[in-house]
């Protein structure tokens, strides 16, 4: 938790405040701990730019979810369950997550920073 809020705190991101979430969410559906946060920041700037509590631009930001807590626990039981993503590897998910070529190049390379950044908290 500690390693995920420092790294949004050093990019001034709100979704710092969200640490505890992204973990449990993750260790919950069995994800990539790093996988949540480095969406988050992808797609709402680490929750800076986002609508309707929607910090991942799941469904193209149509999805509506009651809280950002609500979000991070459905789009993590989403990657872990649907039929879409269910059983794939990290690069499966990202390429049915968004297809553009580059995207999942940008996901992994922020989870390579957030394992580096934070490898000595």
């Amino acid at each position: 938790m500690q390693r995920i809020r420092s790294f949004f705190r050093k990019r001034k991101c709100p979704a710092q405040r969200y640490a505890a979430e992204f973990v449990d969410a993750a260790d919950r559906y069995r994800l990539d701990w790093r996988l949540l946060p480095s969406l988050a920041l992808i797609e709402s700037s680490g929750g800076k730019a986002f609508t309707n509590n929607n910090i991942f631009g799941w469904d193209s930001c149509r999805q509506r979810f009651s809280s950002v807590q609500a979000g991070i626990h459905t789009v993590a039981e989403r990657l872990a369950n649907s039929p879409l993503y269910y059983g794939k590897s990290v690069d499966d998910k990202l390429r049915v997550y968004n297809a553009r070529p580059h995207y999942s190049v940008a996901v992994k390379r922020v989870m390579q920073q957030l394992e580096l950044e934070t490898a000595g908290l």
